[in-house]
């Protein structure tokens, strides 16, 4: 992806966000150089790996395979495994109308999406297999809101806003906006987006970027090239 493509999304990322009620915190609008300034006091931020991340999957069709995403906290896997402190994260994303985050499942985390408003957001889920790949479309339950809800094999999640799905490790997943554009809320235990994503097919979790212009705020994977 250009530089130039993703300083316009961020831009209309922000713009949407602020249209559903939402503030994000001062961080997501520092300049890099500010952030730079601030990496001292930004320690966990930046370890944490919290903040702005576009993604095209490496497919380079970002209108139709992306997601706009912005970790709002997070803690550490050191912290997870120790069994005490920072377990969360929370996450912002916006699912532009029929622009798929594809399928995928998680090792560790356990996650509620919400339908936080606008349109329909449609997940579509399959179960694994006895080695925990990939497994047929048999249908089964999850949990909306806690309530236990059954669907059936090729059907599809369709979540209202303030709808929500709890999905655990072995629950593969993809979803899209449905009618229109959707903020999704994020809640699971600590994220590790680099190591816990498991995609069916062969894609990459983050964008290569050609730098065509300067950053207007920094993504969460240019962290170690500005802070190693």
């Amino acid at each position: 992806m250009k530089r130039s493509h993703i300083n316009r999304i961020l831009a209309e990322a922000d713009e949407t966000i602020r249209r559903f009620g939402f503030v994000l915190p001062p961080f997501a609008y520092w300049t890099p150089r500010g952030f730079k300034a601030n990496a001292d006091r930004a320690a966990h931020v930046i370890a944490a790996r919290c903040g702005w991340d576009i993604t095209d999957y490496g497919a380079d069709r970002f209108r139709e395979l992306g997601l706009v995403l912005f970790t709002l906290r997070n803690g550490l896997l050191a912290e997870l495994r120790r069994g005490g402190g920072m377990c969360y994260a929370e996450k912002l994303l916006i699912s532009r109308q029929d622009q798929v985050s594809p399928m995928h499942t998680h090792v560790i985390k356990v996650e509620d999406i919400v339908n936080r408003g606008g349109a329909t957001l449609v997940v579509e889920l399959f179960g694994s297999d006895d080695n925990g790949a990939f497994g047929e479309d048999r249908g089964g339950t999850v949990l909306c809101d806690g309530i236990r809800r059954s669907y059936g094999p090729g059907e599809k999640l369709k979540l209202a806003p303030g709808e929500s799905v709890t999905l655990r490790p072995g629950d593969w997943h993809a979803f899209w906006g449905d009618g229109g554009d959707v903020l999704i809320g994020e809640i699971s235990t600590v994220n590790d987006d680099e190591t816990d994503n498991i995609f069916r097919d062969r894609i990459g979790r983050f964008a290569s970027i050609e730098e065509d212009e300067a950053p207007a705020h920094l993504l969460v994977g240019d962290y170690r090239k500005w802070f190693s």
